[in-house]
């Protein structure tokens, strides 16, 4: 019998292991230098690096729930700095050297993030530990081979592959064949690190309205349900919830991911997995997941869940549904059995941005001073740090290596209407787990793969 979540929905277990106290809401009309719309990791990373470099503006943050509600409280917990998408995609506005100077730049978000997070005295379960990408059949591993080459190519000259004698000697994965090796990255509780972040951003001086939705914005004010902010500068940092307004309702779309959680693991079950350096991991299946131990002894396994609800729809309070929570205890317990039987303590899903190209994107206007960030694709934990550094530098009007960064003001393509986009990425997951199942079986399904990703790229 499988094991049912005890927990089911809210914004997620991170968010029980890290209770935080609710701030009032936007007590009727303001004027700030700049509103930031939307108080997860890439609009607190904004309001720091401005007010460290101009400590006399006035800011506020509207937030529609309350500090990290959405993926930035939700997350796999992977601090990784890395390169999450096409880096030729970014050619069209930029060099190589342009795209090789992001790969950097992302690369540094890491002791970026710790060293303030030390500096500031957030306690955020941060370990620095390897990231590792296991393979688990054939067909994985060739993928593997292609993609350590291919970042390679770009610049992570720190990426490597193990064979499979080496990976058991860190972590026991039935049928692993190899992994690719990620050093230099760390494994976080998200949750609190959302806190701490919004709670430093307060001290130096920041003000963060929380129960305030943003219903529209024009240049130069911003309309929520407790009044109207007056601002000069405008930052829109929504990710995952930008689609929920009219005129960007095609800019990002809401992907759907999920996560379960075990209860604290007896000694006698890590004794047969190992992992004893709580290394971040992650499978080269086309749908992919991701794991992480957190130091109270549990695991995390997340994946896609339904992908996409028809019309931009979000999730019902944070619940997955069941077909998902079975697969994820299925991956559980495929790539850790002695966890079968144990229990789950609670399961939860939330939303990601996508752009149609699935490359991330900052924009700012310089004639509206209207900016955002968002379309990370799931790597959001470091990229909205560098998201956040970008943003403030163009709010600022300072030119710099960061505002010359190749995904800075590149063309956003829209999603296609309804129901096509639906359709769409149905059509591609199905492909992409049909895949998986027949790559599992021992067969080459490299035409539903190949198919799968044409609707991806399309």
């Amino acid at each position: 019998m499988i094991p049912w979540p005890k927990a089911l929905g809210g914004p997620s277990f991170w968010h029980s292991q890290s209770p935080s106290g609710q701030r009032p809401p936007l007590d009727g009309d303001h004027s700030a230098d700049i509103c930031i719309i939307g108080a997860g990791f890439t609009g607190l990373w904004a309001a720091f690096y401005l007010m460290r470099a101009a400590p006399n503006l006035t800011i506020i943050v509207a937030e529609a729930e309350h500090a990290g509600f959405g993926a930035s409280g939700r997350n796999g917990g992977w601090l990784t700095g890395g390169f999450a998408w096409d880096h030729r995609s970014y050619l069209a506005t930029g060099s190589e050297a342009g795209v090789r100077a992001m790969v950097r730049a992302m690369s540094g978000t890491v002791e970026e993030v710790i060293g303030i997070a030390e500096a500031a005295g957030i306690d955020a379960d941060i370990r620095r530990t390897d990231e590792l990408l296991v393979a688990t059949n054939a067909a994985q591993h060739n993928r593997l081979i292609a993609e350590c080459a291919n970042r390679r190519y770009w610049g992570e000259d720190h990426v490597h592959l193990i064979d499979a004698d080496a990976l058991a000697r860190r972590v026991h994965i039935p049928g692993a064949l190899g992994a690719m090796v990620v050093p230099g990255v760390a494994r976080i509780q998200p949750a609190k690190l959302v806190h701490g972040l919004a709670h430093l951003v307060e001290t130096q001086g920041v003000r963060i309205v929380e129960n305030t939705r943003v219903t529209s914005i024009r240049p130069g004010h911003v309309i929520t349900t407790q009044g109207i902010i007056s601002a000069r500068t405008i930052l829109r940092a929504t990710e995952g919830f930008t689609s929920q307004f009219a005129h960007h309702a095609r800019d990002l779309l809401p992907l759907n991911s999920a996560q379960i959680v075990t209860a604290p693991l007896p000694e006698s079950v890590w004794n047969k997995i190992g992992w004893q350096g709580y290394e971040i991991l992650g499978d080269f299946a086309n749908a992919y997941c991701y794991c992480q131990r957190t130091d109270d002894g549990r695991i995390v396994v997340g994946g896609r869940g339904i992908p996409y609800r028809f019309g931009n729809r979000l999730d019902d309070q944070g619940r997955p549904d069941d077909k998902t929570i079975r697969r994820l205890i299925a991956i559980l317990h495929r790539h850790f059995p002695a966890t079968i039987g144990q229990t789950i303590d609670h399961a939860w899903c939330g939303v990601l941005g996508v752009p149609r190209d699935w490359c991330a994107t900052i924009g700012f206007d310089p004639h509206t001073r209207i900016g955002f960030a968002g379309g990370y694709v799931g790597v959001g934990v470091s990229t909205a740090n560098l998201a956040g550094r970008t943003l403030a530098d163009l709010a600022l009007n300072r030119q710099t290596a960061l505002t010359a960064l190749p995904w800075v003001n590149r063309p956003l393509r829209k999603w296609e209407p309804e129901p096509l986009r639906w359709l769409a990425l149905r059509g591609m997951y199905l492909l992409l787990n049909a895949a998986d199942r027949a790559e599992n079986a021992g067969t080459n399904p490299s035409r539903l793969t190949r198919l799968g990703n044409w609707i991806k790229n399309r």
